[in-house]
């Protein structure tokens, strides 16, 4: 048996007597409706990317038409008449926010072979590439007639949601991720079978942008650079920014839109205090801060590239804390202190931990910062993907294999719980000379959450362990939106929040209580 050639199209007016036929046919019980030619030349002429038909070896056995409406003009109540102009498609305005479903057809021969879904298919990427809000469309409820003796309209269609009723028209629909907003009357008075009643039906473009502006609209791949940092003696901090620059200026070429540095990547410098007992040795180097700060803030402007500035230390109001500061490429300086310290950090530099859990808005992608450790605890990973976060960085600082692991395995789970992407990058080498700083391992990594649009092991890229390098791999946020909606599984949607919520409770003075699990 010959495998049938399927083609999805663009309608031409020399298809209009096979389209005839088709819809002659699949409109048989209205008495074998169909388009006029000229109707269709008009519609053609107006918008031609939204007249779609479906062949079955070269024969058209099906379309789909649309019309773009400025939706707010018309709101939920008009008819079909209204909507269409009384078919002289005046209403299509090409700087509408809304794709109008005005028909769509299958032959009824070729009914079975799914290309109704082609049809819908086709019109929702038409939808997504246009940047339109919605897709609406007028339903028929063709068997409506059968139980309109007992069951009202909104009974009969809660009874075809429930699968109770099978209507070829609105099951199908609703099984294409349509809902119904209202049900309207006389919306086509002469459609007998449903009573002239119609469901108004929508499709929300998840993808939709409300910013026109392709100029300021953000862009869905994401170049990210990590810097594999090898633990070094510098003797002062001009040496140590030469080599910074080093790495900026090559991911800066492969046209990166992040790079990231790892926790304290700036500790050899305190090579230089080794005289002075650990507390105090911090200080020093915390002294140095505002002088990379300020270099690395003009390197983000100079090679357009922003910024993750691994952690440093900060002296502020005499305490001493572990800071990450993100360097935007558009001049913007944001700083994320670290929250959870580790038992070592706060004996041996009396570091205090931060209280403030926010994304930072880049030009490019919402992003969070957990250092390290913070990355260890669930609950400061879900407030940031509640506040849309769609990028975790993690800078880290780890001195043996296990310590390693459980940095990268937590990163792992917070990209699958949070559907996210997770980039984190470490230092390498050894440091025998400067205290607390002897020994480094790393491998560091962009981590994705686990679905079929990602690496089946959840490692976009990943570096050589133990080796000074630079990754560099894109990421494709767009793929977060479809797995938020569309996945095989969706964390996020999924939870049970009549069984437990996340409350973030913020005090000036900290929060000893912060997060709350109920």
């Amino acid at each position: 048996m010959d495998t049938a050639i399927i083609e999805v199209r663009n309608l031409t007016l020399d298809d209009y007597n096979a389209l005839k036929e088709s819809m002659q046919k699949a409109y048989a019980s209205l008495g074998g409706q169909y388009w006029k030619e000229e109707t269709l030349k008009r519609l053609i002429q107006k918008f031609p990317d939204g007249q779609i038909v479906i062949t079955h070896n070269g024969d058209v056995v099906g379309c789909a038409l649309s019309i773009i409406v400025d939706y707010d003009k018309f709101g939920d109540n008009h008819t079909y008449l209204d909507i269409t102009g009384n078919f002289s498609f005046d209403t299509h305005d090409p700087d509408g926010d809304t794709l109008y479903g005005i028909e769509v057809f299958v032959h009824p021969d070729y009914r079975g072979l799914r290309l109704a879904r082609r049809l819908y298919d086709s019109r929702k990427l038409l939808c997504e590439r246009m940047n339109l809000r919605m897709i609406i469309a007028g339903g028929r409820i063709p068997k409506y007639d059968m139980y309109a003796n007992e069951l009202t309209p909104r009974q009969y269609i809660d009874k075809v949601r429930n699968r109770e009723i099978l209507d070829p028209t609105l099951t199908f629909q609703l099984s294409n991720d349509f809902q119904v907003k209202k049900i309207m009357r006389n919306y086509l008075p002469e459609d007998n079978e449903s009573r002239g009643h119609a469901t108004l039906l929508v499709w929300h473009n998840v993808y939709y942008d409300s910013e026109k502006s392709i100029i300021l609209r953000k862009k869905d791949i994401i170049r990210i650079g990590l810097v594999q940092w090898q633990m070094r003696p510098y003797f002062k901090p001009e040496d140590l920014l030469q080599q910074v620059e080093y790495f900026v200026d090559a991911v800066s070429d492969y046209e990166s839109d992040f790079i990231l540095f790892p926790e304290f990547f700036n500790a050899p410098l305190m090579g230089l205090f080794n005289n002075l007992d650990s507390h105090h040795a911090i200080k020093e180097l915390a002294h140095f801060t505002p002088q990379l700060v300020e270099a690395m803030g003009k390197m983000a402007v100079s090679y357009n590239v922003n910024i993750i500035a691994g952690s440093m230390p900060e002296l502020r109001d005499d305490k001493m804390y572990n800071v990450c500061y993100v360097l935007q490429r558009n001049g913007k300086t944001d700083k994320v202190d670290k929250i959870h310290i580790t038992p070592s950090e706060e004996y041996d530099w009396h570091i205090q931990g931060g209280n403030e859990i926010e994304v930072i808005e880049t030009d490019v992608a919402r992003i969070g910062i957990q250092i390290c450790y913070d990355v260890e605890f669930p609950e400061m990973s879900r407030i940031l993907a509640e506040k849309g976060m769609q990028l975790l960085f993690v800078p880290f600082l780890t001195d043996t294999q296990n310590a390693y692991n459980r940095v990268r395995f937590c990163a792992q789970a917070r990209a699958i719980e949070n559907e996210c992407f997770v980039a984190i990058a470490g230092n390498v080498g050894n440091l025998p000379k400067v205290t607390n700083m002897d020994l480094q391992f790393a491998q560091s990594a962009v981590l994705t959450p686990s679905d079929f649009a990602f690496p089946v092991n959840g490692i976009k890229a990943e570096a050589t362990p133990n080796t000074e390098m630079i990754v560099v791999s894109d990421v494709d946020l767009s793929l977060l939106t479809e797995l938020h909606n569309h996945g095989s599984v969706q964390t996020l949607n999924d939870r049970r929040v009549d069984l437990y919520t996340l409350n973030q409770l913020i005090e000036k003075k900290g929060f000893p209580e912060n997060t709350l699990l109920h």
